[in-house]
């Protein structure tokens, strides 16, 4: 996930001119209106109450009984991949046009994500050991700490997505319904093994099995970018759309209700189950049913200038709004304000103020951190580009502390080795300046010296 808009978009756009007509703004759209979807799942998820027992911490949506059936429309991660994909072919044949090859694109797309990663791994780690060391409770340091990594899980998801850009993309242009059914047909085939192994007498765990899912599932959602950006979506009407996107739906009732998926689309992410590609499919069907709305909405001024504000700094949006909302929480906490009982009316009512509130520090916070995610990936003059099992190597060890938070949860010491894996695979794919060439002083006459 890198920024959202391209310079070509100005702060101050409200003409059309400001605008190249080839750039598609609904996409642009789309990734900051799941963004600002995202920050307010994760301030609902997060119910705290006070009393004399102490201080608990709970998910107030899963007590709402619409909550799981709204997750077909309120889980947005399936359609990011989507408009994801829209953006990463682009970029590819952009590069491309340029000459570039895929260690050039895997090389750029690991500066843009792990750059502002290593500022929120560093930040994690000082504070999880500075609590650790002033005493707060293990138990509760650790909902804390699992609480401000939860959103890692899609850096890991998302750069294993780019590494497959170059091979998918070629792929997609060579026979683009069958890499499509190939990819479907891997995630039903782990989805069986998965969910068959639950039931095994032997405790095994069928969630390994699972994780093959990160490749099929959030690879196939990038695929169907591919096909969007190919115009694929735009061959039909308004109403075929609609009723392809209802069909979604219908197909999920009964693999949810009477088969073996779970209904919560938000349990089915990770690892990701195949019903995300219908939800996936659904959405990107809507989005284009009322694309004619979508274009002239972001035709308006503010809505250009909210779009740049959150698109040109998404990546660091991502990262740090969780650990920020915990850090608001803990400083209302602090000053004990009042807590009403999670879900309750008084709840409901009090939670836009939080949002406003939780927007307004990530901005701020994140005006300084964004030039980490904007710097350039070009190389430095003299600089050579890394060979291809440097950028390899890079990618894989930028992988590996996410993945695990995503399996085990953030604590202080994953984010310690994490910290130090994510500065090595930025240092890999940097760049290698040539060494300075260092010539002999030429020897120093006496005649010189005495002049």
């Amino acid at each position: 996930m890198s920024s959202t808009l391209s310079p070509g978009l100005s702060p101050t756009a409200g003409r059309s001119t400001a605008v190249p007509a080839s750039r598609d703004l609904v996409v642009d759209f789309i990734r900051v209106a799941c963004m600002f979807a995202v920050v307010a799942v994760h301030l609902l998820m997060m119910g705290i109450s006070v009393d004399s027992s102490g201080i608990g911490v709970g998910n107030p949506l899963t007590s709402l009984s619409w909550f799981a059936q709204g997750t077909w429309f309120g889980q947005v991660m399936p359609l990011f991949f989507v408009v994801g994909g829209f953006a990463s072919l682009t970029s590819w044949r952009s590069l491309q046009r340029k000459g570039g090859d895929a260690g050039d694109y895997l090389r750029n797309r690991v500066l843009r994500l792990v750059r502002p990663t290593v500022a929120l791994y560093a930040f994690l780690a000082i504070a999880l050991w500075s609590a650790t060391a002033a005493g707060v409770p293990g138990e509760l340091l650790a909902v804390i700490a699992a609480g401000a990594g939860v959103q890692l899980w899609f850096l890991a998801a998302y750069l294993i997505c780019q590494a497959m850009v170059p091979t998918m993309a070629k792929l997609h242009g060579l026979a683009p319904y069958r890499t499509l059914a190939a990819l479907a047909a891997g995630a039903v085939v782990v989805d069986v093994l998965r969910l068959g192994l639950e039931r095994n007498p032997w405790g095994f765990d069928s969630n390994p099995i699972g994780l093959l899912n990160m490749v099929f599932v959030w690879g196939l959602l990038q695929q169907l970018g591919f096909f969007y950006a190919d115009g694929f979506f735009d061959r039909f009407s308004r109403w075929k759309l609609i009723m392809a996107a209802a069909a979604c739906y219908v197909v999920l009732v009964p693999l949810t209700h009477s088969g073996p998926y779970p209904v919560d689309m938000l349990t089915s992410q990770n690892p990701p189950m195949f019903p995300l590609i219908l939800v996936g499919l659904a959405h990107v069907l809507l989005v284009k049913a009322v694309y004619p709305v979508l274009q002239r909405f972001v035709r308006i001024a503010w809505v250009q200038k909210v779009m740049f504000v959150v698109g040109s700094r998404a990546m660091t949006i991502y990262l740090w709004h969780l650990p920020l909302i915990i850090a608001m929480f803990g400083v209302a906490l602090v000053l004990r304000l009042p807590f009403p009982e999670p879900a309750s009316s008084e709840w409901w009512l009090t939670r836009p103020p939080f949002y406003v509130a939780a927007w307004a520090l990530v901005l701020l916070v994140s005006t300084p951190l964004v030039r980490l995610e904007l710097a350039t990936t070009a190389l430095a003059p003299g600089a050579s580009r890394p060979a291809m099992w440097r950028i390899a190597a890079g990618t894989a060890l930028a992988i590996i502390p996410p993945f695990v938070v995503m399996r085990t949860a953030l604590d202080a010491a994953n984010a310690t080795w994490g910290l130090v894996l994510l500065v090595i695979a930025v240092a890999l794919v940097t760049g290698k300046v040539p060494d300075r060439v260092w010539k002999t002083p030429r020897p120093v006459s006496s005649d010189s010296v005495a002049s």
